[in-house]
């Protein structure tokens, strides 16, 4: 199984610091390597920016120094989703949510996961990505989570709203889902296309 990096990075101040890193990673990076950089709208500060690989091997495809000031990597684990060779689509948001979840829980999350997600995306403009697990920390060995990262492409931020409507079979299934979840966070991105 292939595993995925995931870069949080911090920036140097500007929205050149944006361009500056698209410019890096694309002299930087192999065919098929870099899945998308990510630019921040609502849940992260101006000078965040996300980047999402396909294979381990992503502390070398980021430009060393500037625009970079901080980086934060972390190993995923794809479950029943991304799709082998899957790419992001353009347009509208991308919305990272990260789930802590009850160690046992996972296989019964993910499986509830993938029974929700065709009602989801056939009442809305709305595309699960993907669902993976991020490696153990000593820190959730400890306490006994898993967290996971759910990647989605939303048209807008108003489909995003209207998504959270609770009378929906998908939104029935997520609650289930909810009765494993200690903490979960949701941020949302632009797509930076070149």
């Amino acid at each position: 199984m292939t595993l995925w990096d995931y870069a949080e990075l911090k920036l140097e101040r500007g929205a050149q610091a944006h361009f500056a890193l698209a410019k890096g990673l694309a002299a930087r990076a192999p065919d098929g390597a870099l899945i998308g950089q990510f630019s921040p709208q609502i849940g992260f500060a101006s000078d965040e920016a996300v980047v999402l690989s396909r294979g381990p091997g992503l502390a070398e495809i980021l430009p060393p120094g500037a625009p970079v000031v901080a980086r934060k990597l972390t190993r995923l684990t794809p479950t029943i989703r991304p799709r082998e060779n899957e790419t992001l689509a353009p347009g509208g948001i991308y919305v990272h949510r990260w789930f802590t979840i009850d160690r046992p829980a996972l296989a019964e999350f993910v499986s509830l996961s993938g029974q929700a997600w065709p009602d989801f995306e056939r009442l809305f403009d709305a595309r699960i990505f993907g669902l993976f697990s991020a490696d153990e920390s000593d820190l959730d060995r400890r306490d006994g989570a898993r967290r996971l990262l759910l990647l989605t492409r939303y048209g807008s931020h108003d489909v995003w709203e209207k998504s959270r409507d609770p009378s929906t079979e998908a939104m029935q299934i997520f609650q289930k889902r909810q009765q494993h979840t200690r903490t979960t966070v949701a941020r949302s991105s632009l797509l930076v296309t070149s």
